[in-house]
C-alpha cells in the first residue's frame, strides 16, 4: 500500500508557509507577511491543497517551524512519562536540564516552560495548518469547482478537521481549559474562556463531523491517512476520558466490530522500523517517520524521539534521555504461580526491589518487559547485548535504556544524512493504537458493571503479549551474545516463543485473568489500569492515564512513587522533586509567553490554569 511519506517530502516542505500565523507563538509579526514565502493565492490548486494538508499530517512531530528542544515530541515523552512513574529523565544532569525540571514538577520555572511553549506552539501550529488546508479546499472549490472532485472535496475536509481535533485534544489534556480555532477565525488572540468540559465537547463535534465526511478506507489508498473509523476509535477515547462510559462502551464496541483493527500477531511487531509492518492492522494513528526520502537533514525521522536511544559506546551513540525507572521495571515481575502480574497478586510488595535488573532465568518476567526495556546481558533486538557501557551516566540515570522507539538493525530503518543519523529512524510513532482502544473499552466496561466483557478484551491482549520474546537477534554474528548464551549460535530471530530453548536471559509467564481474579469492580479496575502501564509503558501515556483515573489516585500512585524512587539506592536527584497535589498539578501550567502575547490594550485574554 502506498503512503503519506513521499507525499510529505514532494508537497509538504514548501507549504510550511501556510503556517505564518502560529496564533501567540508569533509574537509581533502575527498580521505581517513572512518575508520569502508563500500565500494561500499561491497554493489555490488540487496540488495546493493536497500539499497544506500533508503540511497538517506533519506537525504530529517535531517539524522545521517548532524545533526548539523536545516538547513537540509526538509520544508525549516529556509530558506523560518522565513526569510519571514510568521513566527519568535520564542522560546526565547537565543534559536538556529543562526536562528536569518538568520532571520534577517545577512547571512554572522557565526552563519547564521552553518544553511547555514547544508542545503549545506545535500543537497550535497544527492548529493553523489544519485550518488553512480547510480554507484552501473552499478557495479552489469557488475559483475553479471542477479541479477537485465532490469525494476528494468530503475526504481533504473530513481529514483537516480530523487532525484539527486531535491537536486541540491534545491542548486540552494537557492544559484543559484552552482557546478552539476555526478555519473563519480572524483573531488569533481568543479567550480561553469556554470552559473545560466545552473544549472537550467541540473536539467530539469535529469528530463526528470527521466521520460523516471520511471514507472508511485511507483515500488514494495510502496508508497514514485517517478514515471515518480513525475519527470514530478517537471519539471513544475522547468519551473515556470524558468518563461518559456508556457512550464510550457503544462508540468502542462498534470500532472493535468492524474488524477494521486488530492486534499485531505479536508484540515485537508493535514498534518496528521493518517497513513490512509498519501500518499494521493496529495502528489507528500514528506519526509517518521517514528516512533516506531526499530531506536533506533526516527531519522527515523521528525527531521529537531521537534523544531516547543509547549513549556512546552503543550503535546509536545518543544520547541516553528517557531511560526506564526501577519501578517500571519492578512492575514486570510475574507472580511464577498464577503467571499474573506481581503488582496484582503482591500489591504491598511488588516495588520492593531496589537492585538492578540484569540477566537471570531465575526472574519470572512479563515478556513486555524485554521489548519495552533494554537492560544488561538481554539481547537489544539485533544489535547484541545491552551494555552497562551503553549508559550515559548510570548514577544519574540508572542503568536501563529506552527500546520500543529503537529501530532493527536488519531494518535499515536508520537514516544516512542529519546531525546525528545513527539516532535518527523510521519507526513510526503510535499516537493511538488498537491495543489502547481496547483497553479503555475494558475500562468503561468495568466503570459500566460489565466485568466479563472487561475481562475478555484484557485477556485478549494478554494472548497477544504471551506469543513471543525477545530473541537472540545476532547469534550468527555477536561472539559476546554466542560466548555467554551458547544456545544462540546461528540464531537470529527476534522474537522466538516464551518457552525457547534459546533464551538463557529470563522466565518469561503471562497468564490469562479468570472472572474469579475479578470478583469486585475494585479489583478489575485495578487490574484494568495494571495492564494499560505493562502494555503502553514509555508511550507518553502514563500520566495522563493517572490523572483521568481521578487526581486522587494520581497524587496517592505518584507520591509513593517518589517515596521509593527519592531514597540514595535509588535515584538520589529526586529527593528534590515536588509532590505531585491535586488539583494543581492535574494541568499544566499555561506557559507565560503565551499569556503575555495574547494582551490586546494591556489585558491577558489567555487566563492560567488554577494555582500557577
Amino acid at each position: 500500500m502506498k503512503t503519506l511519506l513521499r507525499s510529505r517530502l514532494v508537497l509538504g516542505t514548501a507549504l510550511l508557509a501556510l503556517s505564518a500565523s502560529v496564533l501567540y507563538a508569533c509574537k509581533d509579526f502575527l498580521n505581517t507577511p513572512a518575508q520569502g514565502t508563500l500565500d494561500e493565492n499561491a497554493l489555490a490548486t488540487k496540488s495546493g491543497v493536497e500539499g497544506a494538508l500533508i503540511a497538517a499530517y506533519r506537525s504530529l512531530d517535531c517539524n522545521n517551524a517548532t524545533n526548539g528542544n523536545w516538547g513537540c515530541a509526538a509520544s508525549n515523552w516529556p509530558f506523560g512519562s518522565i513526569t510519571s512513574d514510568d521513566a527519568y529523565k535520564g542522560s546526565e544532569a547537565s543534559d536538556q536540564p529543562q526536562a528536569t525540571t518538568l520532571e520534577l514538577y517545577a512547571w512554572s520555572s522557565d526552563q519547564a516552560q521552553d518544553y511547555l511553549d514547544r508542545k503549545w506552539a506545535s500543537m497550535y501550529e497544527g492548529v493553523v495548518r489544519a485550518n488553512a488546508t480547510i480554507r484552501l479546499l473552499e478557495k479552489v472549490s469557488q475559483l475553479t469547482p471542477a479541479a477537485i472532485s465532490r469525494v476528494d472535496s468530503m475526504g481533504i475536509r473530513g481529514e483537516a478537521i480530523f487532525l484539527r481535533a486531535h491537536y486541540h485534544f491534545e491542548l486540552w489534556r494537557m492544559w484543559g481549559n484552552v482557546p478552539y480555532y476555526y478555519e473563519t477565525d480572524t483573531d488569533f488572540r481568543k479567550a480561553n474562556n469556554l470552559g473545560a468540559d466545552s473544549v472537550a465537547k467541540l473536539v467530539i463535534a469535529d469528530l463526528n463531523a470527521a466521520i460523516a465526511l471520511l471514507p472508511a478506507t485511507p483515500r488514494n489508498g495510502q496508508a497514514g491517512r485517517v478514515t471515518a473509523w480513525t475519527a470514530r476509535a478517537y471519539k471513544g477515547r475522547v468519551l473515556v476520558y470524558r468518563h461518559q462510559y456508556a457512550a464510550a462502551v457503544a462508540t468502542l464496541d462498534s470500532v472493535v466490530a468492524s474488524g477494521v483493527y486488530a492486534l499485531e500477531p505479536s508484540f515485537d511487531r508493535v514498534w518496528t522500523g521493518f517497513k513490512a509492518f509498519a501500518n499494521g492492522k493496529e495502528t489507528i494513528l500514528a506519526y509517518q517517520a521517514s528516512v533516506n526520502d531526499g530531506e536533506p537533514n533526516g527531519n522527515n525521522s523521528n525527531y521529537g524521539e531521537r534523544l531516547n536511544l543509547p549513549h556512546s559506546g552503543s550503535p546509536f551513540k545518543c544520547c541516553g534521555f528517557h531511560q526506564p525507572s526501577q519501578n517500571l521495571a519492578n512492575f514486570f515481575a510475574v507472580d511464577g504461580a498464577t503467571g499474573l502480574p506481581k503488582a496484582f497478586t503482591s500489591p504491598a510488595t511488588w516495588n520492593t526491589r531496589d537492585s538492578v535488573w540484569v540477566a537471570s532465568p531465575s526472574d519470572t518476567v512479563d515478556p513486555r518487559m524485554d521489548f519495552t526495556i533494554g537492560r544488561d546481558r538481554v539481547p537489544y533486538k539485533d544489535w547484541g547485548m545491552h551494555d552497562t557501557l551503553w549508559i550515559r551516566s548510570i548514577a544519574y540515570g540508572g542503568r536501563y535504556s529506552p527500546k520500543k522507539n529503537a529501530q532493527e538493525k536488519a531494518s535499515g530503518a536508520v537514516s544516512k544524512v542529519g546531525w546525528q543519523p545513527e539516532q535518527e529512524n523510521g519507526v513510526h510513532i503510535h499516537i493511538f493504537r488498537y491495543a489502547d482502544l481496547l483497553l479503555l473499552d475494558a475500562e468503561a466496561k468495568v466503570e459500566t458493571s460489565d466485568l466479563a466483557g472487561a475481562l475478555v478484551l484484557v485477556n485478549q491482549v494478554r494472548a497477544r503479549a504471551a506469543v513471543a520474546a525477545q530473541g537472540c537477534g545476532a547469534g550468527s554474528t555477536n561472539a559476546a551474545l554466542v560466548a555467554r548464551y551458547p544456545a544462540c549460535a546461528g540464531h537470529d530471530e527476534l522474537a522466538v516463543p516464551l518457552n525457547s530453548p534459546t533464551i538463557g536471559w529470563a522466565t518469561y509467564k503471562v497468564s490469562p485473568y479468570t472472572i474469579a481474579d475479578w470478583s469486585t469492580p475494585a479489583l478489575a479496575r485495578t487490574a484494568v489500569q495494571i495492564e494499560r502501564r505493562l502494555e503502553l509503558a514509555m508511550e507518553g501515556q502514563r500520566l495522563f492515564d493517572l490523572r483521568r483515573y481521578g487526581g486522587a489516585v494520581a497524587q496517592q500512585v505518584l507520591s509513593a512513587y517518589l517515596t521509593t524512587e527519592s531514597g540514595a539506592t535509588r535515584r538520589a536527584y529526586k529527593s528534590a522533586q515536588l509532590p505531585y497535589l491535586t488539583p494543581l498539578n492535574d494541568l499544566y501550567p499555561i506557559p507565560q509567553v503565551e499569556i503575555d502575547l495574547s494582551k490586546v490594550a494591556g489585558v491577558s485574554r489567555l487566563t492560567q490554569n488554577p494555582g500557577w
